[in-house]
């Protein structure tokens, strides 16, 4: 039997692992602050306003979604050159990306899928287009399910 006491040790790692945690609530806090503040730039904001009304009930993927997508194309460059939670933003795509920019960019997907609910978030779908990793969409996949409703 060890005189060792670990409980000292235990609670300095744990203050660090919360210490940890916090940076990455601050880092979190910090981009959705500042998320996608370049749709109000001059070279968007025009588009937005011409695209939005039209998208309003069209599947993501479907069609007309993609021909949307093709006449917003000049305003989705210059987002994603501002945003690097698209990975589009990186020449490697989805792995030039960190933890920060996949965590924005699933939240992102989220909010964007409410615009039309019965779509859903098409992970299966991102993950063919943006070539994710199948344990990556996996992971992606468990936080959908496991997201926490609402209280």
């Amino acid at each position: 039997m060890s005189d060792y006491d670990s409980t000292a040790e235990t609670l300095r790692h744990i203050h660090r692992v919360r210490d940890h945690l916090n940076t990455v609530i601050a880092v979190l806090m910090e981009r959705g602050r500042v998320h996608d503040a370049s749709k109000f730039s001059a070279v968007e904001k025009p588009i937005l306003d011409r695209i939005y009304p039209k998208l309003r009930g069209l599947s993501y993927g479907s069609p007309e979604y993609v021909a949307l997508v093709k006449e917003a194309w000049p305003g989705l460059l210059h987002h994603y050159k501002h945003n690097s939670h698209h990975p589009e933003h990186y020449e490697e795509g989805i792995a030039g990306m960190d933890l920060f920019d996949l965590v924005e960019m699933f939240c992102d997907w989220k909010a964007a899928s409410e615009r039309n609910p019965a779509d859903g978030v098409k992970i299966d779908h991102n993950a063919r287009i943006y070539k994710i990793a199948p344990q990556l969409a996996e992971i992606l996949e468990n936080t959908l399910k496991r997201w926490p409703e609402p209280k």
